[in-house]
């Protein structure tokens, strides 16, 4: 199975990692109906850090955001789709007995870590560009206070030389 399929069906809902259950279906081989059915089948073994009910708000904006309208009618399920959590793509396994869901959720798993990775490499870097920036910005603070007090210097020179003089003036 190949990785990138599996990322490309991942999405952050709740600033969590999820896959929903229509994907998860389809990479198992089976209809979603069946996999929901599994599930709340033994919903004790799926907390809400392992799966939960997306909102109406959440599947719309996902809907929207993804483009995962189809046209026709009997295309869009009526219920909510369920996310699950990397725990609880795990635990799938444990519901869903056949090889194929063994192999997928290795896969699966694969690619949480993947993601992992990327995101942590990646604040990791938005660290150490805050780092430079503010190094640079304390430089820049004093390039700018040097130059303002060279642009106020100036300025006084020239409101110094536009003085008309005062005293006596030889007329010659």
């Amino acid at each position: 199975m190949e990785l990138e399929l599996i990322h490309q069906k991942n999405h952050t809902i709740r600033e969590l990692r999820v896959m929903l259950d229509f994907d998860l279906a389809e990479l198992y081989g089976t209809e979603t109906k069946y996999l929901k059915r599994s599930v709340r089948a033994n919903i004790k073994r799926f907390p809400s850090d392992f799966m939960f009910e997306l909102s109406k708000s959440e599947w719309e904006s996902l809907r929207c955001k993804n483009c995962t309208l189809k046209i026709g009618r009997g295309q869009h399920s009526k219920y909510l789709p369920f996310a699950f959590t990397e725990q609880g793509v795990a635990m799938l396994s444990s519901v869903l007995h056949s090889e194929r869901a063994i192999d997928v959720n290795i896969e699966i798993m694969r690619a949480f870590v993947i993601v992992k990775e990327l995101i942590f490499s990646n604040k990791e870097l938005t660290q150490k560009l805050q780092e430079i920036e503010t190094q640079f910005n304390k430089q820049f603070d004093d390039i700018y206070e040097a130059i303002n007090y060279l642009l106020k210097k100036d300025n006084q020179e020239k409101q110094q030389k536009n003085r008309p003089e005062i005293g006596y003036k030889n007329k010659k």
